[in-house]
């Protein structure tokens, strides 16, 4: 059975006047979708990142320049991010909303700039880099304006891990030996980080509204380094439960502009706004707590 789907961005999407969203990876798929819904919305400003400057100047020519701004930022380096987040704070002293968009899933093996497996570095270092050197706006954005919130893309995928959930020994290699399955153990363990980072980063900050999200099985440009028999078996696994582009940025829209009561912090949801059980290591505090430190050690001895 698909996802139902009740939820129309015209109708459910408030006005948004005044605030301000920082999205990562938005020039294209899911991300750009989530640009566009929100900037229909009178916002104050939305930012993005990603690396594709003629896919940036497309959307803003969409927009228009006095509402949005193109950040550049490499995700599989953390100095890019952390440069990326610097321009954010230089360009705005308020964030109302980051969303934590950009992904990668099922790539060849192989190691970001900084020498973290792949889908490690760019779906949760990267991503905890900006939260770092962000959360001071966030903080400020709440006491002033009544809240901020960080929005996560997880995925459903948090079931297919490694044994243990997050192999931390081997992150460093592109464990390129985890069997037949390897990429989407890959790419599932760093879902399941995803979804532990938010829920740690909402028990050690209250003040802060925090979600991860499934946005739904949606063909986008993350499924292009499929093979043949990968497709196949996506295909097959999600009949009947795909959605259309922009039913993809849904959940995001949701979670970004949905009354704060309607929102558990620490939650992890699917579309569009229901609560995912426990699946795998997904509510494993003693996990989330590891990870915590794994993650502030790391980006710690960056000295940025």
């Amino acid at each position: 059975m698909g996802y139902q789907i009740s939820y129309e961005p015209d109708r459910d999407i408030p006005d948004l006047a005044g605030k301000v969203f920082l999205i990562t990876g938005g020039t294209n798929g899911l991300g750009r979708q989530t640009v566009l819904a929100l900037s229909e919305h009178n916002p104050e400003h939305i930012y993005f990142t990603g690396r594709n400057e003629r896919d940036a100047a497309s959307l803003i020519g969409e927009i228009g320049p006095a509402k949005s701004t193109f950040i550049r930022c490499d995700q599989t380096s953390v100095s890019s991010v952390h440069g990326a987040a610097h321009k954010f704070l230089a360009l705005s002293k308020r964030l109302d909303v980051l969303i934590c968009n950009a992904g990668v899933m099922a790539i060849p093996p192989g190691l970001t700039k900084d020498g973290y497996e792949l889908h490690f570095g760019i779906n949760h270092l990267s991503h905890a880099v900006f939260i770092k050197y962000l959360l001071p706006v966030l903080q400020k954005t709440a006491e002033e304006h009544g809240e901020a919130r960080v929005v996560s893309l997880a995925s459903l995928a948090v079931a297919h891990t490694p044994a243990g959930g997050i192999v931390f020994d081997l992150l460093r290699t592109p464990q390129d030996d985890l069997g037949i399955t390897a990429k989407w153990m890959r790419y599932g363990q760093s879902k399941l980080a995803n979804v532990l980072y938010t829920r740690e980063l909402a028990k050690r900050y209250p003040w802060l509204t925090t979600v991860s999200l499934e946005p739904g099985t949606v063909w986008t440009g993350l499924l292009s380094n499929l093979g043949f028999l990968d497709r196949i078996f996506l295909t097959l696994g999600t009949w009947g439960k795909t959605l259309r582009l922009e039913q993809g940025a849904y959940n995001s829209c949701w979670a970004s502009t949905s009354n704060r009561k309607d929102l558990k912090s620490g939650g992890f949801y699917k579309p569009v706004g229901v609560e995912v059980g426990k699946i795998g290591y997904s509510e494993d505090e003693e996990l989330a707590k590891t990870l915590w430190e794994w993650t502030e050690n790391q980006i710690d001895a960056f000295k940025l």
